[in-house]
């Protein structure tokens, strides 16, 4: 990898993991000189970066303007729950008929990391982040379609945009540790009614959450 190939990788890292936890807010204006002096690169290579982030729809290009980070509004919202929990059990479905002792194995250890990492409601780190995408991925990894897992990947990125802004509206009722054990035990028990219930649950509490932030912000600058 060349030198300039890899300082447009460590850029579009770099950005990409500060929109998904929230360090850049929705809709904020990405300016790129002033992201080149942080990060230590060349504007060129920021470019490339939000060109990169612009395909995965977590920035928006506006010509003339520049870049901006991809607003969240109420019917996006709605609209990618849905298409998440459609594909999530699609993608579940065929996991749980073609899944082996190998797949079982790989569900039961990435639930233990994830318990085993630290979560705090002020300050989702990047090691937890991390950790629930591989538990969320494990669910499904013997999935025998790529192009399922493909599209489900990008919604959980997009979905994973949710988690800073909902945060300020769970308390300790949610329980995100047993959510998580309960989608593994109706997972690896191949029970696909109770698997698609707790998934649909643990996606639409979620969405719920959001909604309640997105309609609190609305209200404070009202």
């Amino acid at each position: 990898m060349s030198d300039s190939t890899s300082r447009t990788v460590s850029a579009y890292q770099h950005v990409r993991s500060d929109i998904l936890a929230g360090r850049l807010e929705p809709d904020r204006k990405l300016r790129i000189q002033e992201l080149a002096a942080s990060l230590d690169v060349s504007p060129s290579v920021v470019r490339e970066a939000l060109s990169r982030l612009s395909a995965e729809s977590l920035v928006i290009a506006e010509p003339q303007r520049g870049f901006r980070v991809s607003p969240i509004n109420a019917e996006d919202v709605r609209d990618l729950t849905q298409v998440r929990i459609d594909i999530e059990l699609k993608c579940l479905r065929r996991a749980m008929s073609e899944g082996d002792v190998s797949w079982e194995a790989g569900i039961v250890a990435a639930n233990h990391a994830l318990m085993r990492t630290p979560y705090d409601l002020n300050d989702i780190g990047d090691d937890w982040t991390a950790a629930h995408a591989k538990f969320h991925f494990a669910l499904v990894a013997a999935c025998d379609s790529p192009w399922l897992l493909r599209i489900r990947e990008q919604l959980f990125v997009q979905g994973e945009r949710y988690r800073r802004i909902n945060i300020r509206m769970s308390d300790d009722s949610r329980d995100l540790r047993a959510e998580h054990a309960r989608l593994a035990d109706a997972v690896l028990s191949r029970d696909m009614k109770l698997a698609s219930e707790r998934m649909t649950e643990h996606l639409r509490l979620t969405e719920i959450l959001t909604l309640q932030s997105l309609s609190s912000r609305q209200a404070a600058v009202a």
